[in-house]
């Protein structure tokens, strides 16, 4: 099987060599058409042959690439090179694409080598797994500049996640700022995941200042897990636009006020009032949350009340669109799967490896997001009646 997949790379080559001189092997060239310039081929000469080892699917093989000398218009020669095969190639596309694909399932270098070796022939170590996951560190600049100006970005999904990464030889846990964007026909996007050392306004500001200086265009809706960075660096940047607290955060915060013995109650009152099907259920459930947790653990009540209207904006959007609205689960999902990816390395080697890891799992496919739901209904206008919080 190598051997004709020897002979399949080398009859490539030699012909698009032999398309180059417009001439075979051993062949005189063509004399020059005066009436039709250029359609004797280039003048050159060929000078044997090279070793080239390639690396593919396939495994490890040795090739005789042909080589040849052209002729400059300055008078001088330069040495041909096959755009097949470019210059210092050691492995094939779809061998590199094995490669990280590997790596991004969840695996380190050295069981990537393992897993691989059969179907390289061993010709796969750790150092060129490395490699192979640097030159992805070119795609990752790239995205990390890209502009947003054509993007239909409405909607915004801003969360953080922790992830453990080593720093000075110690592991250490740090937070990604990770932004999800939706565009108007309802398909959600990456549009960043940064480290900047915390959740602080700064850091979340220095963010979305990057976001909108490549030209993201101002939100119609946002959604938030709300952290108090988070809520200080969009209320300077977007005071305005409606903004939505994640009902699950929320949840989770009853529960750290109230006893252990309490949580199935709090959790069946709750959801009671989150998941009701209409406006008017919603302002009434929560008035008879309210009156009963401030008498059996007013701290639930309290917690409750400090989210304001701003735990209820989903009911402003069309009924269809609520279950998507009320939550940054779209994060909260990429964050698990991210977590599973990478449970077998268990401390990644830095904190923009950790970055660059959560994007080229989106951007390879190996996680897919899909449209929210209620897409076909985004271009309708919020209701501008909020929720009555009167208790």
């Amino acid at each position: 099987m190598r051997d004709r997949v020897r002979e399949l790379i080398q009859t490539m080559i030699e012909s698009e060599l032999e398309a180059v001189l417009s001439r075979p092997r051993y062949a005189r060239r063509p004399k020059a058409d005066p009436e039709n310039d250029g359609a004797g081929g280039v003048a050159g000469h060929r000078h044997g042959h090279r070793s080239r080892s390639l690396l593919g699917t396939f495994g490890p093989v040795e090739i005789a690439v042909p080589r040849a000398r052209l002729d400059t218009a300055e008078g001088k020669t330069t040495e041909w090179k096959s755009k097949a095969l470019r210059a210092y190639q050691r492995r094939t596309r779809q061998a590199d694409s094995l490669i990280v694909g590997a790596y991004l399932s969840g695996t380190n270098t050295r069981r990537v080598r393992r897993a691989l070796t059969a179907v390289f022939g061993g010709a796969v170590s750790k150092d060129t797994v490395s490699r192979v996951w640097r030159k992805v560190k070119g795609d990752w600049d790239a995205w990390n500049g890209r502009s947003f100006a054509a993007e239909p970005i409405v909607r915004l999904i801003l969360d953080g996640t922790v992830v453990r990464v080593r720093l000075d030889r110690k592991a250490t846990s740090i937070v990604l700022l990770v932004v999800l964007g939706v565009r108007e026909d309802g398909q959600k996007v990456l549009l960043a995941v940064k480290n900047m050392g915390g959740e602080t306004s700064e850091a979340w500001r220095a963010v979305l200042d990057d976001l909108v200086k490549r030209g993201l265009r101002r939100p119609e809706f946002l959604m938030v897990d709300g952290g108090t960075g988070l809520e200080q660096a969009l209320a300077a940047l977007w005071g305005d636009v409606p903004t939505q607290r994640c009902t699950v955060h929320k949840h989770r915060n009853l529960l750290a006020h109230a006893p252990q013995r309490l949580h199935d109650e709090v959790s069946a009152d709750y959801n009671d009032m989150i998941y009701a099907t209409s406006p008017a259920e919603i302002e009434e459930r929560r008035r008879t949350f309210l009156r009963k947790w401030r008498l059996k653990c007013k701290a639930v009540a309290d917690s409750l009340e400090e989210a304001g209207d701003r735990l209820f904006t989903f009911t402003r959007l069309p009924r269809g669109q609520w279950k998507s609205a009320r939550t940054t689960n779209a994060i909260e999902r990429l964050h698990e799967e991210f977590k599973r990816r990478i449970k077998t390395q268990t401390v990644l080697p830095s904190a923009e490896t950790a970055a660059m890891l959560f994007w080229a799992l989106l951007a390879s496919g190996q996680i897919t997001m899909r449209k929210v739901d209620g897409w076909h209904t985004l271009t309708q206008k919020l209701a501008d009646t909020p929720i009555d919080l009167a208790a």
